[in-house]
């Protein structure tokens, strides 16, 4: 009798904690007159923000990713690089017809591998720029990034990935290692 009553108490305390508010980490720009960072106000409701030191400079009331995300903000404060590390595989398109007695040849990367990986935005929420995992790692260099059912880890330095993690220079260039790459650069 006490076990399902202290199943139901703990069920009930664990509601608030599932739409509490989750504030993500701050970063500030490279000039250190702007910081970014993402609000989830509820499962599916988030609030990206760019302040100055003296307030709110702007928000936009979208869900760019979650806030364990990666988000870097320009020195004028208009654009916000977003780096997402633990990406939804990508669908494989369907297969082309063929002609009879023809064999299927697989061309360039797998399907999961051509998905978008990191993203530029300004403060009207739309997409300015975009970065494909097969833009950043050659096909060989897929094999080391590491999949899991659904998704996959990308990103050095996160997610238990060895190595640096994404940074943004003094010169307000977002720098990070992809695994078994190089270093990339993604300028505002």
């Amino acid at each position: 009798m006490r076990r399902p009553a202290l199943a139901l108490a703990l069920l009930l305390l664990a509601f608030p904690a599932l739409a509490e508010k989750r504030e993500g980490r701050a970063r500030v720009s490279a000039n250190g007159l702007y910081s970014v960072r993402l609000v989830e106000e509820a499962p599916g409701k988030c609030r990206l923000e760019v302040s100055k030191e003296s307030g709110p400079a702007w928000s936009l009331p979208q869900c760019l990713g979650n806030v364990d995300d990666f988000f870097f903000v320009s020195n004028d404060g208009e654009r916000v690089w977003v780096l997402w590390p633990l990406v939804e595989k990508g669908k494989a398109p369907p297969p082309a017809p063929r002609k009879k007695g023809q064999k299927r040849k697989p061309k360039g990367p797998p399907a999961w591998a051509n998905v978008v990986v990191a993203a530029q935005y300004d403060k009207q929420g739309n997409r300015l720029l975009e970065k494909r995992l097969t833009e950043l790692l050659s096909t060989r260099q897929l094999s080391e990034v590491r999949q899991l059912t659904h998704h996959f880890k990308w990103l050095e330095g996160t997610l238990g990935i060895p190595g640096k993690g994404p940074r943004l220079t003094d010169a307000g260039v977002v720098e990070f290692e992809p695994v078994g790459g190089s270093t990339h650069k993604l300028t505002f």
